[in-house]
């Protein structure tokens, strides 16, 4: 889902080159795609609101959704929001346990309570912490944070049904346990965010 403040992901041959000679597997898929631009949204509650939005739900239906919410607030920030009730934001097709998620994380940021800011100077585990501390943020959505919009460059979500799925594709697996999983995201440490938007790209292929 793209907005008006979007970006992509910053990688380059330094990370290239590190993921290909860890996994040769992994390398040589890349080499056969080239570089992939993945959008970023630098908008804290913007990438948040859209991870929310996209909990569960197809990209398609969630790009769709996020459209109706700008033609329906014209902006997606945290005082447009908390000025709406949550049913505002059910009528752009969201469910109410995201509607109610989505508005009271507003409200907190404009009363205060929850300062972007200081997330974004938080370490990696930090930030999960704080954030599924939030009734309906879970891991997978603050790990989705984490890389759309801090471009944190460790990123391989477990709960990416997407990212699991591209693993399997890419080295034949009928299966993936936890292990197995956590066994590739150690090989490409330090660089798992740029691992994670080639197997995004496999999954799909």
């Amino acid at each position: 889902m793209l907005s008006e403040s979007a970006t992509f992901f910053t990688y380059g041959a330094t990370e290239i080159m590190a993921l290909q000679k860890a996994d040769p597997i992994l390398g040589a898929a890349m080499d056969r795609m080239g570089k992939i631009e993945r959008p970023t949204t630098p908008d804290i509650f913007q990438a948040l609101s859209q991870a929310v939005v996209g909990q569960l739900i197809s990209v398609k239906a969630a790009q769709s959704i996020w459209e109706r919410m700008l033609h329906r607030f014209g902006r997606i920030d945290p005082a447009v929001i908390a000025a709406r009730s949550p049913d505002h934001l059910r009528a752009c097709g969201l469910t109410a346990k995201k509607a109610s998620c989505i508005h009271t994380i507003a409200f907190r940021i404009v009363s205060g309570e929850l300062s972007l800011t200081e997330l974004a100077g938080l370490p990696d585990a930090e930030v999960v912490r704080k954030l599924t501390s939030l009734n309906g943020i879970g891991a997978w959505t603050a790990e989705m944070l984490l890389l759309h919009a801090l471009q944190r460059p460790d990123v391989v979500s477990w709960g990416d049904v997407a990212i699991r799925r591209g693993m399997m594709k890419l080295y034949g697996l009928d299966r993936l346990s936890k292990k197995q999983f956590d066994r590739y995201r150690q090989r490409y440490s330090p660089y798992g965010s740029v691992a994670s938007i080639y197997l995004w790209a496999i999954s799909y292929e």
